[in-house]
């Protein structure tokens, strides 16, 4: 079945946002998308509509279609509900995952150390965000899985910077272990805390963050 041009550059979109193809405060031009896909406007007036009701992209009247770019006001807001929201995921999974989850969690996590050995931030992210979804999908709650998904694809330009800070990788590892092992053990106290410090910002990673936004301010008046 083929897919329809609309969710074609919806997705392509949207991949390209969280990849890091688009940073936060990108205009985003309707006539080249068009022109790349062959299209009329119609479906890529769709794809911006779907993709501004996620939160990731912000219209603003007579100016253009812009990808989100959050303060930091709004990024802490954010990542405290991410924080609950991803460890209520991991509560759940201590419960109720089976066999296949541990194994998707423990596949994921041996990835992330392969990337972390390699220092290749890049493919660490990718399969930092295979962890947190295998947790997802172990809550065996589709409804929070789809919440938890739509707001860590608004986070994820921001996560993926944070990965490159001097020694976050093995940082972030090392939480991800502990992690693992509490759903393992099927210890809801100690997972849902790690899971709360691993993604509430805070500390090191606040700075870090501010930093993040003045970088991406310069890079839009530069």
């Amino acid at each position: 079945m083929k897919i329809p041009t609309a969710t074609q550059i919806r997705l392509a979109l949207e991949n390209a946002i969280v990849d890091g193809v688009y940073f936060p405060g990108d205009r985003i031009d309707p006539d080249r998308i068009a022109a790349e896909y062959g299209c009329s406007r119609t479906p890529v007036r769709e794809a911006l509509q779907a993709l501004e009701a996620s939160g990731l992209l912000v219209v603003q009247p007579k100016r253009g279609t812009f990808v989100t770019k959050l303060t930091v006001t709004e990024l802490m807001h954010r990542f405290e509900v991410m924080a609950q929201q991803e460890a209520f995921c991991a509560t759940l999974a201590c419960r109720r995952a089976d066999a296949s989850d541990l194994l998707a969690i423990d596949d994921s996590l041996q990835a992330c150390e392969k990337a972390a050995i390699a220092g290749d931030s890049d493919a660490y992210y990718a399969c930092n965000t295979q962890f947190h979804q295998a947790i997802y999908a172990a809550a065996h709650n589709p409804f929070l899985r789809t919440e938890t998904l739509r707001l860590q694809a608004m986070l994820q330009p921001y996560r993926r910077r944070q990965l490159q800070a001097q020694g976050r990788v093995q940082t972030s590892l090392a939480e991800h272990r502990a992690i693992a092992a509490a759903i393992r053990a099927g210890d809801a106290e100690v997972a849902s805390r790690a899971m709360t410090d691993h993604v509430l910002v805070q500390g090191e990673r606040f700075r870090d963050l501010v930093a993040l936004l003045d970088h991406l301010s310069a890079r839009q008046t530069g």
